[in-house]
């Protein structure tokens, strides 16, 4: 059984046990998440929403939160003494899938 989610302008397919990284959510390690944006659900048949399947659930739990590496931003503009350097780093919150409810 798999389902494929939306978070953060981002799709995932998931399944039961699965780890990702999902947008920050602010929220303490062990505590659940309920996700209700279930763009489809396989489970022996396959159900595609429009645009989210009616009455299924992904619930997630929280392993949990951090921050990525840096990602260095830099731009040069030739022969005008212009540049800019800045830096990056994305919030996530890491997830565990325990269960898919179609």
């Amino acid at each position: 059984m798999y389902a494929i989610i939306k978070n953060g302008g981002k799709q995932y397919k998931v399944q039961e046990g699965d780890v990702l990284l999902l947008d920050n959510m602010n929220l303490e390690p062990k505590d659940t998440v309920e996700i209700k944006e279930v763009l489809a659900v396989n489970a022996g048949e396959l159900k595609v929403g429009a645009p989210y399947v009616e009455g299924a659930t992904v619930t997630a739990e929280v392993v949990n939160e951090g921050r990525e590496k840096k990602v260095v931003i830099f731009k040069k503009r030739r022969r005008k003494d212009s540049k800019l350097k800045r830096g990056f780093r994305r919030s996530f919150t890491r997830v565990r899938i325990t269960k898919i409810a179609a």
